[in-house]
């Protein structure tokens, strides 16, 4: 059993002898100093894991002491010990970050309680965590071999989100090979669960999710009010585990009124996805009703007319309001629109489009510096956490939240990390995509992916007489037998979507009301 250092600074030091015996028992080793001043010279000459510091000495104080200890040892916790409750103290000594604050006379499980919570908490927390997630993982193993339908598809997903987030935060994390391994198995369960009724929630009266070209209509034209505008973020590539990443910076500002799910269409890209959200309309129907907007066979070229949909989409529901749209690929962008909130408050809806996920997603695959910054799952949500905490975006929900309006946060699609290459053969005119082919003849095993040979029945242009879709399940990504090694050697464990997976296609939906 490891033994940890305490060091306890009270001018009556001698009369918490029967402390000090009772935590030297439970494995504590301490250092017993009368003053303030003898605090900080034991712990110029020795190391400490947690310091108990009186407030009321003579001398220098405690609250003196602990900002003389924060100054040098910033990294040890202390425990402020006082007999005042005088809220002044407390709100000093909490400003200074301490690690907790008792209040005297002190019992010994309190002040051993206290003593855990902080040097103990990891070890605990690890021990706990992984007993419940054991004990969960039958339960979770089990409904794969249930008829899910599509909600409990969304819960079980996010039951995995939470517990990867709770191994994550485990010392050692020895339980996420398994954790991974059961995302594996759900998600190849949930591949064969799109493949067997994809097609019938878009062609037949069955109970079905909102899918993206649902969203406006059923999830945000509802909260518009004719008094005071709506905002309306999407930021693109948000999975629901970066959602839960960020949700805590986000609920300093916002009380979260909704947290759910929808489901993105195939293919899980900007050009279908998103622009079904704008237009309200299937891939299909834009390009029969709006070629002007949409009719390019190139698929870059297909996401620049998403503030015309919108206002298609308006007209259509007879919704004739004031209406802005926002696009957000600089940081120079980000700051010109917060600079001009003030002109956004005139609109009963601001749509706001922030790129950065899905540019970070992209540059890991194509920037080596960021392959390094995000090398698996836990370093890209952190990435994308240190992104928002100093963004653009952040500062455009503080002003919504200040000024007290709703916020609707949401995204396109997510992304999953690539990891098993899968060989397809196309002609010239085939898409680059990694998770999604659409071409005539192409050319590869019929395993492991979803294929679509009549594009019409999922609602997707048919191209070519013989074109067909053929998306990528699960954690495959499409390589060319040309150059095969080094092809898969550069996009293997890279952020990629457009194919059947959770993570790209069950997505965060939140609707955030001011504190």
């Amino acid at each position: 059993m490891q033994r940890y250092s305490i060091l306890w600074a009270d001018d009556e030091i001698d009369l918490l002898k029967p402390h000090i015996l009772f935590l030297t028992k439970k494995g504590y080793d301490i250092t017993p100093v009368n003053s303030g001043a003898d605090a900080l010279d034991q712990i110029k000459e020795t190391p400490f894991d947690l310091i108990f510091l009186d407030e009321n000495m003579p001398g220098m104080t405690g609250l003196e002491t602990l900002e003389q200890i924060k100054a040098t040892q910033p990294h040890i916790p202390v425990v402020m010990i006082t007999k005042s409750e005088e809220e002044y103290i407390m709100e000093e000594a909490i400003g200074a970050k301490i690690a907790d604050y008792l209040i005297k006379p002190l019992n010994p499980n309190q002040i051993l309680l206290s003593a855990k919570k902080i040097l103990q908490r990891q070890t605990l927390v690890t021990e706990k965590t992984n007993r419940n997630y054991q004990q969960e993982f039958r339960a979770i193993s089990m409904a794969f071999s249930e008829e899910m339908d599509f909600q409990e598809w969304a819960e079980v997903y996010k039951k995995l989100v939470y517990w990867e987030l709770e191994i994550e935060d485990t010392i050692e994390q020895s339980m996420e090979e398994v954790i991974e391994m059961q995302k594996d198995e759900a998600n190849a369960n949930f591949s064969k669960f799109i493949a067997e009724n994809y097609e019938s929630w878009l062609n037949d009266d069955v109970p079905a999710p909102v899918l993206s070209h649902d969203l406006m209509y059923e999830k945000v034209f509802p909260h518009l009010q004719a008094d005071q505008p709506l905002f309306f973020i999407l930021m693109d590539n948000l999975r629901f585990d970066q959602w839960r990443i960020l949700a805590p910076t986000i609920n300093n500002l916002f009380n979260v009124v909704e947290e759910s799910t929808y489901y993105s269409i195939l293919p899980t890209t900007t050009a279908y996805a998103r622009n079904a959200i704008f237009s309200g309309l299937t891939p299909k129907e834009m390009q029969e009703y709006h070629p002007e907007y949409w009719g390019d066979e190139l698929e870059g070229s297909k996401n620049n007319h998403e503030e015309d949909f919108l206002r298609v989409q308006l007209e259509e529901y007879e919704l004739p309001i004031r209406f802005s749209y926002n696009k957000i690929i600089h940081a120079n962008q980000g700051k010109n629109l917060v600079d001009n909130f003030q002109n956004l408050l005139h609109n009963q809806l601001n749509a706001i489009v922030y790129n950065f996920v899905d540019m970070l997603s992209h540059a890991r695959t194509d920037m080596n510096m960021i392959r390094e910054l995000a090398p698996d799952e836990g370093a890209y949500r952190s990435l994308t956490k240190s992104w928002f905490s100093h963004s653009s975006c952040l500062e455009m929900m503080k002003l919504i939240a200040e000024r007290g309006y709703k916020l609707i946060l949401t995204t396109d699609h997510g992304t999953i990390r690539t990891k098993r290459p899968y060989k397809i053969i196309g002609d010239r005119h085939t898409n680059t995509n990694l998770r999604y082919k659409h071409g005539k003849n192409l050319n590869y095993d019929t395993r492991n992916v979803y294929i679509c040979k009549k594009p019409d029945r999922l609602c997707l242009p048919q191209g070519n007489l013989t074109s067909s879709y053929v998306f990528a399940t699960e954690d495959y990504f499409f390589a060319y037998p040309n150059n095969y090694n080094h092809y898969v050697k550069y996009y293997r464990d890279t952020f990629q979507h457009g194919g059947v997976s959770m993570e790209e296609m069950i997505i965060p939906f939140i609707v955030l009301e001011p504190k």
